[in-house]
This record gives structure tokens, sequence and C-alpha cells, in this order.
């Protein structure tokens, strides 16, 4: 692309403007209303994993295959163990490592997250869609994994730290 259409389209989305419903207003409700829906995501999702281990035996769902929800909640906890204040570096200047420390750690989280949720997609194909098996197993370990990871996103970046000062 040419230099000169480069600096034409640059700001091509600078004054856009989603138009604001004024149907609901979160307002203080936000917090709470992400940290419910969170926690239903998370609690669905072990409530899935949960039942397809007392529904099949261990020669249908190996027992391994619980380790890519322990890694997810471990980052669950992780991610959200660190505010985005202590990441833009306004609310943390000391301890270990400050705002490096904190980028650090988040990132760690993010990466067990997706490495969780891909070997479950990895255990989803391997162990039950390719040998054709029956695929609800697999189907499980995918589906606490997804699930997990939307919860924390949402509880991640639906809230917001304005409302606790």
């Amino acid at each position: 692309m040419p230099a000169f259409k480069r600096l034409q389209m640059a700001g091509f989305l600078d004054n856009f403007r989603w138009p604001e419903c004024e149907c609901f207003d979160l307002g203080e409700r936000r917090n709470t209303l992400a940290s419910v829906v969170a926690g239903v995501l998370f609690f669905t999702g072990w409530w899935i994993m949960i039942d397809a281990a007392v529904a099949y035996t261990s020669t249908e769902m190996h027992h391994a295959f619980h380790t890519c929800g322990v890694f997810s909640t471990i980052a669950f906890f992780m991610i959200n163990a660190v505010s985005n204040g202590q990441v833009r570096g306004d609310a943390y200047g000391e301890g270990c490592l400050g705002r490096t420390g904190a980028r650090i750690w988040l990132f760690i989280g993010f990466m067990m997250m997706f490495g969780s949720l891909i070997a479950s997609i990895w255990i989803l194909f391997g162990a039950y869609v390719v040998p054709e098996v029956g695929v609800a197993p697999g189907l499980a370990v995918f589906f606490q994994n997804a699930l997990i990871f939307f919860g924390t996103l949402i509880y991640k970046f639906g809230r917001t730290e304005d409302l606790w000062a």
C-alpha cells in the first residue's frame, strides 16, 4: 500500500463512536454483573467436567484430562490477582519487581490459560474425534476450559476499578 494512502486511512475511525444505549445503565452494578456472569461460567465449566467424570469410566475418559481444567483454574486466579492499575503502574510501585513483575505474572497467567484451551482442543480431537469414539467426554473437557476462559476474560475486563475508590 502506498504511503499516501496509509496517511489518509490513519484517522479513519478516530471520530467513530458507538451509539449509546439509554435503555439500561449498569453504573454501579457493572462489577456485580461481571462477577456473577464470570462465576456462573466458571461454575458451569466445572459442573460439566464433574458430570463427565461421574458419567464415564476411566477407560472412556482418562483422569489425566482433568489437568487442563486445573491449570485453567490456576490461570484464572493468576490473571485476576493483578489489577489493571498494577499493570499500568498507577497503583503499584513497590514489591519484588514492581510493574514489570505484575506484567510478567499476567503474561504467564494468560499463557497458562491459552495453553489449557489449546490442550483441551488437542484432547478433544486427538483422543475422541480422530479415533471415532464417543466425543462427549472430549466435549466436556473442551467446554470446561472454554467456559473458564470466557469467565476469566469477563472477570478481568468486565469490571471497572473506578468504583473501588
